[in-house]
């Protein structure tokens, strides 16, 4: 089973890489896609340009297997919809189970997201749960997750993808945005995100102003 974690990564840190390794451990996955949000739908256009992210997305993937710095949505033109992310993810694995991990806070959106009722026809949802956390949700999605929740992680490899698996993983509350509001005021963001990473910031005069 292949595990896709997708974000803007603006800019990779500690906290993105953490889960994917936490997830990629606790599920036995055999990889897990950093599917790089090129242009997302959703939100502000990230601060620095979709080349400068990847970059540093490859720099703090760089020597760990578990994890792939996957550039497809910059590839594709459009709005980086993750349905299309996942179509395009399921004409290469084929049956082979795929698991999106997302938070709890983007599981509670997903009726916002372009065509969300056709993410599980693609892929398992793994949602990850920080301890001691709880986080109400609409009955739209109270009703989504009745429908389709296990309780085993050994329950979503028997079939490619329709279920959802809420997944406990350790907390590591660490924000890009956080990050990129210390780079501005001057003060150090160093063990919040992997050096060489914050060397590319730095060298490339991002997130300053």
């Amino acid at each position: 089973m292949i595990g896709i974690l997708g974000g803007t990564f603006d800019p990779i840190h500690h906290g993105h890489l953490r889960v994917a390794l936490e997830i990629h451990a606790a599920l036995g996955l055999d990889k897990v896609h950093l599917v790089l949000s090129a242009r997302p739908p959703h939100r502000s256009a990230p601060r620095a340009t979709p080349e400068q992210r990847l970059h540093m997305l490859q720099m703090a993937v760089a020597g760990e297997s578990a994890l792939v710095a996957d550039d497809r949505e910059l590839r594709r033109h459009g709005p980086s919809f993750m349905v299309d992310t996942l179509r395009d993810l399921r004409s290469e694995y084929d049956d082979k189970p795929m698991s999106l991990i997302l938070g709890m806070d983007a599981f509670r959106g997903l009726p916002h997201w372009h065509q969300w009722e056709q993410l599980i026809e693609l892929t398992h949802l793994v949602v990850v749960q920080r301890p001691d956390t709880t986080t109400p949700m609409n009955a739209t999605m109270r009703q989504f997750l009745n429908q389709y929740q296990v309780n085993l992680p050994e329950q979503i490899f028997q079939q490619a993808a329709g279920t959802i698996l809420m997944q406990p993983v350790p907390s590591l509350t660490i924000s890009a945005t956080k990050i990129r509001m210390l780079i501005a005021n001057d003060d150090n963001p160093r063990y919040l995100l992997p050096d060489s990473v914050l060397g590319f910031i730095q060298q490339q005069s991002l997130y300053t102003f």
